[in-house]
């Protein structure tokens, strides 16, 4: 059994809430502003998706549902196989131009790694990522914006 580490990180983008919950939700196109994150493949069911994330000579994989979705508004989804996890995305309009975004991603550490990696060390390595992610997520969504 492994440790449950927990991040959240946290950016404005100067786009409508509509624009930012459509890049978002192309969950395919993750990998592109995402780094770790190798692939994500739709299933038959659109709320399953397999995930691949390969970073620092690691590679785990894992199914993931969709658990709750309000449209425009917050994206939660959990493991059903593979490297657990639970993550929750929400969006903030603050106007009509600039949505705050709140991203929180959980997943239990496996249980090899926990002897191998100080978790203070780790997660603050994870975080780092994540917050670089979500800027170049917000990056992406405004160069996309300001074109549209």
């Amino acid at each position: 059994m492994g440790r449950w580490l927990e991040h959240t990180v946290t950016t404005k983008v100067n786009a409508s809430a509509e624009r930012v919950w459509e890049v978002w939700n192309d969950l395919e196109a993750m990998p592109r502003w995402m780094r770790w994150i190798e692939s994500v493949k739709t299933l038959d069911d659109p709320d399953l998706t397999d995930w691949t994330l390969s970073a620092q000579g690691f590679r785990f994989t894992w199914k993931a549902r969709i658990t709750q979705r309000v449209e425009g508004q917050q994206l939660h989804w959990e493991s059903v196989g593979g490297l657990p996890t639970k993550g929750t995305v929400r969006f903030y309009p603050e106007n009509n131009h600039i949505t705050g975004v709140k991203l929180t991603i959980r997943y239990e550490l496996p249980g090899v790694l926990v002897p191998l990696m100080d978790p203070s060390l780790l997660g603050n390595i994870v975080t780092e990522e994540l917050q670089l992610n979500l800027d170049r997520f917000r990056d992406l969504v405004q160069s996309d914006y300001k074109k549209s």
